[in-house]
This record gives structure tokens, C-alpha cells and sequence, in this order.
């Protein structure tokens, strides 16, 4: 690769999704799709097991519950001014705690049940 790798075109493209650990599947299946609005697109073992995807428009997140793993994660969601000011609308709707935060610039707070934190940039309104 060398130092040419941010010059290279890209070649393929790696499809990503973080993986959040939680210390309840159901408790975080329920925040994020009663909650944010999210649709559970899979679930290992007939729903029974301890992972699961959600997503919601174009963004997928996989959920794992895990014994020993509390690591924390942080994601940054861009959105459109337009989506921004329905995710304020839904955050009135349906009482989910946020808060405004600073992170290099504004940005809208949701803390998940196990402390992930989702951070949604507004510095573009």
C-alpha cells in the first residue's frame, strides 16, 4: 500500500456496521425500535439469541449481548436538516432522553440503556 493508499481509487467497497454490546438484548431491542424508531431486521436463533440487527434508513446497527462486555461506543448519525427536525419531533413524541452536547460542534445526545451514545451533528441547520 505505501503511501499511495489514500490516493488509490477505490477498488471494493467494505460495508461496516458497529456492533454495540449490551447487558440486555430485549431492554435494547425495545429502546431502539419502540423508541428510535429502528426495525429489527434480524435475530440469531429464532429471536431468542443474543444477537440482532435494527436498522432505520440506511443505518444498521448490530446489538450482542455479552456476559463480560460492557465497552461503550459512540456513533456519529449525519443527517439531513429535514430529518433532523423530525428526530426532534419523535424525541418529543416519545420521551426519549437527549441532550444538546459539543463534540468539536452541536450535536443532539441519545443515550442508549447500556450507554452507548448516538450523536446526531445540527451544526448544518
Amino acid at each position: 500500500m505505501g503511501d499511495r493508499a489514500g490516493e488509490e481509487e477505490v477498488a471494493h467497497t467494505w460495508y461496516t456496521r458497529p456492533v454495540l454490546f449490551v447487558a440486555d438484548i430485549g431492554r435494547s431491542i425495545r429502546f431502539y425500535t419502540e423508541g428510535l424508531g429502528f426495525r429489527k431486521a434480524w435475530h440469531e436463533a429464532d429471536g431468542k439469541g443474543t444477537v440482532c440487527q435494527v436498522e432505520r434508513g440506511g443505518c444498521e446497527i448490530i446489538l450482542c449481548e455479552h456476559d463480560t462486555r460492557r465497552d461503550k461506543a459512540r456513533l456519529f448519525v449525519s443527517l439531513t436538516r429535514e430529518a433532523i427536525a423530525a428526530l426532534r419531533r419523535e424525541i418529543i413524541e416519545r420521551s426519549i432522553p437527549s441532550k444538546m452536547s459539543w463534540w468539536g460542534y452541536d450535536v443532539i445526545q441519545i443515550d442508549d440503556p447500556d450507554g452507548n451514545e448516538l450523536l446526531f451533528p445540527v451544526s448544518s441547520e
